[in-house]
């Protein structure tokens, strides 16, 4: 991926069609500012599907670290959800 170009939302919206061919042709994406703050990006719909496919891994490890890191502590001093929903009641009353 290319260095992104950065535009207003008024250029996007007048030339939309070439902002979307930069990020499908050149691989160049488009930061698109409001008010002078960044909002949103277009880009290639492949890169989209990379990233989200990049994110959705990092996350299933990053859950099967916190899985394996909650089994590596062992049950000892655990409450199954029976016990835990009977001390919350017990503490309201």
């Amino acid at each position: 991926m290319n260095e992104p170009v950065i535009a207003p939302m008024a250029d996007v919206r007048r030339h939309l069609a070439d902002v979307i061919d930069r990020a499908h042709r050149d691989d160049v994406p488009t930061i698109i500012t409001r008010r002078g703050r960044q909002e949103a990006v277009v880009l290639d719909i492949d890169e989209y599907r990379r990233l989200r496919e990049l994110a959705e891994r990092a996350e299933d490890a990053w859950l099967n670290r916190l899985a394996d890191d909650a089994e590596s502590e062992g049950l000892e001093g655990s409450l199954t959800l029976e016990e835990m929903a009977a001390a919350i009641r017990d503490r309201r009353t």
